[in-house]
């Protein structure tokens, strides 16, 4: 049962934290808004999808940064009580150091909680609108303004085909300069190319304009070509979308099945997949981690005051966040284990946490 103690710090834990994310987020809507003001004038975006946007971009930023603002709101208020002397208070009534720290591992576990659910449910819907407002609406001179988002999709379909689009739109459903190999033996048995394909929701067919099917003969070629043609493909819509943008739109249920289809396709993409899969497990115990490390950072009365523990605390989470960025990214472009990159930053940052904790209840 919750005492007066616990509901106090609790209450401070998670009131500290909501504040944080009311005050950074509009901070990152202004931010965006100045970028990309230019582009929503020039395409002359509805003023209804701006709105959707900037709620999946609310969702979509305050799960990136969930870290660093759970880490400087327990600093902030932590520090609070150590300059007011509450800490010493509490202390030397009798309440050990473990103790005190209950209501902390109520308020991580509340806040983890919330963070494995809405990632396994509402980000990856927030991510695809926002992701699809960008492909949609920031061009320039009709090009993406973000290339590298949904540009140069390569996929190995199977053991004899490979698919290549130059890029692709979530939103009209049509991928342009695509390609389709065939091999047999390692050699090309066949190739498809089209300027554009577009999907047909109603028959799931494809239509390919300027149409071109190249299948080679031991005595010579055979071409066909034709300005537009409805094809039935066995893969998937999925498979033209960029591998980044796949991985963040889907639920946990969909991300597992897609994860397995492309195991055994043999996908080379397969650790991108596994790296946000991860993810969704290793952000919430981040919150222990840095609830740990922040209390024992932030609980002893400085001479520089709260100045010098938010000091200490903005360098350890943007540690923390670096860490994590670089071995994910490691992950996704070698054959970095994608289960030892994710984790890295908890395992590091969770020895010093552990580390930090003996210090503090000296």
């Amino acid at each position: 049962m919750l005492t007066i103690l616990d509901k106090y710090i609790l209450k401070r834990y998670l009131a500290t934290f909501a504040a944080m994310l009311l005050m950074f987020i509009p901070i990152g809507i202004i931010i965006d808004v100045s970028e990309k003001i230019n582009f929503m004038i020039e395409n002359k975006v509805p003023f209804l999808a701006i709105v959707i946007y900037y709620y999946h971009f609310t969702i979509y930023f305050a799960n990136a940064l969930f870290p660093i603002f759970l880490f400087l709101s327990i600093i902030w208020f932590t520090s609070k009580l150590a300059n007011n002397t509450e800490i010493i208070a509490i202390l030397s009534s009798g309440i050990s150091f473990s103790r005190f720290l209950r209501p902390y591992f109520i308020g991580a576990t509340i806040i983890s909680i919330f963070v494995l659910l809405m990632g396994f449910y509402v980000v990856p819907v927030s991510s695809e609108g926002f992701n699809n407002f960008r492909y949609t609406y920031l061009r320039r001179d009709g090009k993406e303004r973000m290339r590298g988002d949904n540009t140069d999709v390569y996929r190995q379909l199977n053991d004899k085909e490979f698919l290549y689009v130059s890029n692709f739109n979530p939103t009209s459903k049509m991928a342009f300069n695509f390609a389709l190999e065939k091999f047999e033996k390692e050699k090309m048995v066949s190739k498809i190319t089209a300027s554009r394909i577009k999907y047909n929701e109603k028959d799931s067919t494809y239509t390919l304009y300027d149409y071109t099917k190249r299948t080679v003969g031991k005595l010579g070629d055979k071409i066909e070509i034709l300005p537009e043609k409805n094809v039935k493909f066995k893969f998937e819509l999925e498979d033209l979308t960029p591998v980044v943008y796949i991985a963040e739109t889907l639920r946990l249920d969909k991300l597992i099945d897609f994860i397995d289809k492309e195991r055994k396709r043999g996908s080379s993409n397969i650790n991108v997949y596994l790296v946000v899969f991860y993810k969704k497990f290793s952000i919430p115990v981040s919150a222990f981690i840095l609830t740990i490390i922040a209390v024992a950072v932030s609980s002893m009365k400085r001479r520089g005051g709260m100045g010098m523990n938010l000091t200490i605390g903005i360098a350890v989470a943007f540690g923390f966040v670096f860490f994590d960025k670089i071995f994910g990214v490691l992950a996704e472009k070698s054959t970095f284990s994608p289960l030892v990159a994710v984790w890295f930053s908890n395992f590091v940052f969770g020895i010093l946490a552990v580390y930090l904790l003996r210090n503090a209840k000296r």
